[in-house]
């Protein structure tokens, strides 16, 4: 444990040793987060001597998960550290899934739930035939569960027919999910907090089991999650959070940064605690990065300092318009490849989806290979979703809403009206439409076409069959899919046949390597494990890399380009705009730099179908790279217990912070005179 903690810096050791109560470590871009998390949790097991099985670690992706565990097991192995079981280290949707698999049945429902996407959500919301698009019914729906608002609510507040006609769809939802025993990913944290919070017993229980939790990433936490912590704390406080607030960036998806700068508010006798050194960039990358983040009001104070040391100054490429600009950074991506650059080592990183198709011209002009993080995740692919729904069936033939998405592919010959008489027919007899088919055969001929009617009998014999060897020869069962039903074959007609057979030979190299490392497991445990999987868990090695900067967040690369850098484009600007959010992510997008870092401007672009004439982005100019278009004063750093000095007053001390639009107000006691003063009219000592 010595050579551990030998490792680390003076910030990150007093991070480690940290123990009992409330801690708010501010971990700063590349800063050895994931060191300090893993050691403090590989501390608390092999020399406090807590029992992992106390100890609950909660991320936000699955990638981010695998990665702390594996580096928190080797770091109690080189201690010498017997361990009979891992501590639990998963995402917060993980640890709802775990918990209702237990406790689901205190809501009245069965354990044996599945576990939905959001395209599996559009699709159930398409079926009700609603006037309305499903991506903006299942974002309202998504509000109204992480607000605890039921559909009985919801349809109670609703003045307006839309909301009406949303929280009417709300409630033919919810019972469509309690119907087919499914629940999608809202509700792996809402029932989850439903049942703590309606439980006391089992809320002081599981409190009690997991007497030391982390948190990673805690920018990133909504209202929601906070609220599911704060129950995990009902009988202590021995809660550690790690993020910064200078990457918080997902308030567009209910990411509240209150819930760490008010941190010490909200926890009693907290203790924080900041990493500033940095160990991914050069000098002059953290200096354009202090100094561009630096503008924020709303920030709790942090200089990150390079351990590296200088490296070459910052790119600045200006372009007449967006081809131009396009073929100068293919032309610079395609140099860094002949002089040896590993391609993964690229990125390519935008603020609006939009920008990326003359970056893909460009690209392909050259002949760059190039992987879009962020495009259609694999698991969301039709052929993928396909054999999920065949393994799901397999696994639960009561489970109607896969049934139906595979009943005719590859082609039964059954139509719409068909599959809609099976459904009513197996509504009226209180069946589910497998238990309707089985139960009676002899009456299918009469409600499918003749034609048809063989090849639905053999489709059930095959589930039938399949469903009996399932548990039993789990590694073989996709070959078994595949021979029964020719998914692949029927891929194999259809357009972009090549990519969808490579997709499903990936899928079929996935299943198998998953039971091979993990033989106890179940078909059900991997449908569950696959539900959670997020984009950014199958970046590409060989290929550059173009993204989002959403997209970006928690990568490096040594080699990094940022375009569209212009007013209206980055910053994004409307209405709704948050400033300070934007410029945080922008603070990402530079920190993403390890080596080399190119920021990209147009004079013009063309965009929404007509080509508009730009100026440069402040932040360029924030971050001292260039004269940008506006100017904004960076914020004065004051906080609570400043010694300050005034010309006229002397000396007192900062009681408290406040913003007036651009400026700070300080209440400041001047030797028992208490006084408000903007901060412009005094200086530190």
């Amino acid at each position: 444990m010595e050579k551990i903690l030998s490792a680390l810096n003076e910030s990150q050791l007093e991070a480690v040793k940290a123990i009992d109560d409330p801690i708010l470590i501010l971990a700063g871009a590349g800063s050895g987060k994931t060191r300090t998390i893993t050691s403090r949790l590989a501390y608390l097991i092999g020399a406090v001597g807590i029992d992992p099985a106390n100890t609950l670690t909660l991320t936000f992706t699955n990638k981010a998960a695998a990665e702390m565990r594996e580096r928190a097991l080797n770091l109690l192995r080189e201690s010498n550290t017997k361990v009979i079981y891992p501590p639990l280290l998963c995402t917060f949707h993980k640890f709802g899934l775990l918990f209702l698999k237990f406790h689901i049945s205190r809501l009245e429902r069965r354990n044996n739930f599945v576990v939905i996407d959001s395209d599996d959500k559009k699709r159930i919301l398409k079926s009700f035939e609603i006037n309305i698009s499903s991506s903006t019914a299942a974002n309202e729906i998504s509000k109204y569960k992480n607000s605890f608002i039921s559909p009985a609510m919801a349809m109670s507040q609703a003045d307006q027919k839309d909301y009406k006609i949303i929280a009417s769809i709300y409630e033919r939802y919810e019972e469509y999910l309690k119907q087919n025993n499914l629940v999608d990913f809202d509700d792996l944290l809402t029932l989850t907090y439903k049942i703590l919070d309606e439980n006391d017993d089992l809320c002081e229980q599981t409190s009690q089991r997991y007497q030391y939790i982390m948190v990673d990433e805690y920018q990133d936490t909504n209202d929601l999650q906070y609220k599911l912590l704060k129950k995990l704390c009902t009988a202590h406080s021995n809660i550690c959070v790690v993020g910064d607030d200078d990457q918080s960036i997902y308030g567009w998806r209910g990411a509240n940064i209150k819930n760490i700068l008010e941190f010490p508010k909200m926890f009693d006798n907290t203790q924080i605690i900041k990493l500033e050194y940095n160990y991914r960039s050069t000098d002059e990358i953290l200096h354009a990065a202090n100094e561009l983040i630096d503008h924020n009001r709303s920030r709790l104070g942090k200089v990150l300092k390079s351990t590296i040391g200088k490296g070459s100054a910052i790119r600045f490429l200006e372009s007449p318009d967006e081809n131009q600009e396009a073929s100068a950074i293919a032309a610079r991506v395609k140099k860094l490849i002949e002089d040896g650059v590993n391609p993964k080592n690229i990125a390519i990183l935008y603020r609006i989806n939009a920008l990326s198709r003359s970056l893909e011209e460009g690209l392909n002009r050259m002949n760059i290979p190039f992987k879009m993080v962020g495009g259609v995740k694999f698991y969301e692919r039709t052929e993928i979703k396909d054999f999920i729904s065949y393994l799901r069936v397999i696994t639960n033939p009561h489970d109607d809403f896969s049934l139906k998405r595979i009943i005719n592919r590859p082609k039964r010959g059954l139509g719409k009206a068909s599959i809609d008489k099976l459904e009513q027919l197996a509504h009226e007899n209180k069946l589910s439409i497998y238990g309707f088919m089985c139960s009676n055969r002899d009456l299918l001929e009469n409600v499918v076409s003749k034609k048809s009617f063989p090849h639905l009998v053999e489709f059930l014999d095959n589930l039938e069959i399949l469903g009996k060897t399932a548990d039993s020869s789990s590694y073989n069962l996709i070959d078994e899919i595949e021979r029964a039903f020719c998914l692949r074959t029927y891929y194999k007609e259809l357009p972009d046949a090549n990519e969808r057979v490579l997709n499903i030979d990936e899928f079929f190299g996935f299943f198998k390597d998953y039971f091979k490392q993990n033989p106890g497991s179940s078909i059900d445990m991997f449908l569950n494990e696959i539900s959670l999987q997020s984009e950014q868990d199958g970046i590409d090695s060989k290929s550059i890399n173009i993204m989002s900067i959403h997209a970006s967040k928690g990568l490096e690369f040594e080699h990094l380009f940022v375009i569209g850098l212009e007013e209206g484009f980055f910053p994004l600007l409307g209405d709704t705009t948050d400033i300070e959010e934007e410029r945080r992510l922008g603070y990402v997008a530079i920190t993403r730099a390890k080596r080399e870092l190119t920021l990209s401007c147009s004079a013009s672009r063309f965009y929404k179908g007509k080509r508009a004439d730009l100026v440069k982005s402040r932040f360029l100019n924030e971050a001292g790279i260039c004269e940008g278009s506006l100017k904004l004063q960076k914020s004065l750093e004051f906080k609570k217990g400043d010694l300050i000095k005034h010309k006229i007053f002397g000396m007192g001390r900062v009681m408290e912070v406040t913003k007036v639009k651009k400026e700070c107000k300080l209440r400041i006691n001047f030797g028992g005179s208490k006084r408000d003063i903007l901060a412009s009219f005094v200086e530190k000592i």
